[in-house]
């Protein structure tokens, strides 16, 4: 069996999806119009580095996702057992299971990135070497109740949420833990899956609320659930998402637990072929 996974925000960079572009130039025309500026400048050239900030990053990285994995199908054509993407990258899993055509996801993700650029003041941090757990009893411990675990990304790969200054004030405490062997704060500028999202959560689920979506050919791994969407519940899901953490880990988890499972990343990178890699190091499958 083989799941493809879709990366999400900070696997960006310059020049991905150069050479797909010319390949889909219908598709790159739609994106062009639908987000009225150029696609393939803004992944090639990277104009003003606006290809880190939010409400652009989202719209490049789904259309780049979208044409890998099209590029993908038409040379294998063979679809995958099971699909997944770490955040924003959960769309392509979605439109790789039909549940919407590249227009809508981008529609979507457009508004998606559009609202969580407009949480500022936001940090993000990477804690490595604790589980969560761990991070979470620090948290508790330390009295830093305003910071919410964003991403397990990992057994011992944890990313917390929360106001700029919190972060900060948080980066001082994990150094002094024994085990911590790294804290990495992020480049964004929003506290992302954390309760600072709850607004844009809030507007996101009216935006959903006039899209219909399709029952889904290939099963979807949800990171709010790491579970498999319902039909049912997409729309519900595709919001809470803004707000919940990345169930990351726990999603392998669940597709190493099916079998021989093999797992392929579409898009630009390998930061989640990275991440899969660690969680089959250091934990089981789930049991079936």
């Amino acid at each position: 069996m083989i799941t493809y996974v879709f990366p999400g925000q900070g696997s960006q960079k310059q020049g991905m999806g150069s050479e797909l572009f010319d390949e889909f130039k219908e598709l790159t025309a739609l994106a062009d119009e639908i987000l009225g500026y150029s696609i393939k400048r803004l992944c090639v050239e990277n104009p003003y580095s606006n290809l880190n900030k939010t409400q652009f990053t989202q719209p490049a990285l789904y259309v780049v996702n979208a044409l890998s994995y099209l590029k993908k199908i038409q040379e294998s054509a063979a679809k995958p057992d099971f699909v997944t993407g770490h955040s924003l990258g959960e769309y392509n899993a979605l439109f790789a299971a039909e549940a919407f055509d590249f227009e809508t996801g981008l529609q979507l993700v457009r508004k998606r990135g559009e609202l969580m650029s407009m949480v500022r003041n936001g940090g993000m941090a990477a804690v490595m070497g604790l589980s969560e757990e761990q991070v979470a009893e620090a948290l508790k411990e330390n009295h830093l109740h305003t910071i919410d675990i964003a991403n397990v990304n990992a057994p011992y790969q944890i990313v917390i949420s929360g106001q700029k200054e919190d972060i900060e004030k948080a980066a001082s405490i994990f150094e002094d833990i024994t085990e911590v062997t790294m804290f990495l704060p992020l480049n964004v500028s929003g506290a992302f899956h954390s309760r600072y999202m709850n607004q844009a959560k809030q507007e996101f689920e009216q935006f959903l609320q006039s899209f219909h979506f399709s029952p889904l050919s290939i099963p979807v791994i949800s990171n709010v659930f790491a579970r498999p969407y319902t039909n049912e519940s997409i729309k519900t899901t595709l919001s809470d998402q803004i707000n919940q953490s990345v169930k990351w880990t726990e999603s392998i988890r669940f597709l190493m637990g099916k079998g021989q499972m093999e797992f392929e990343e579409i898009g630009p990178g390998h930061v989640l072929t990275g991440l899969i890699h660690r969680i089959k190091k250091d934990a089981e499958p789930m049991p079936r």
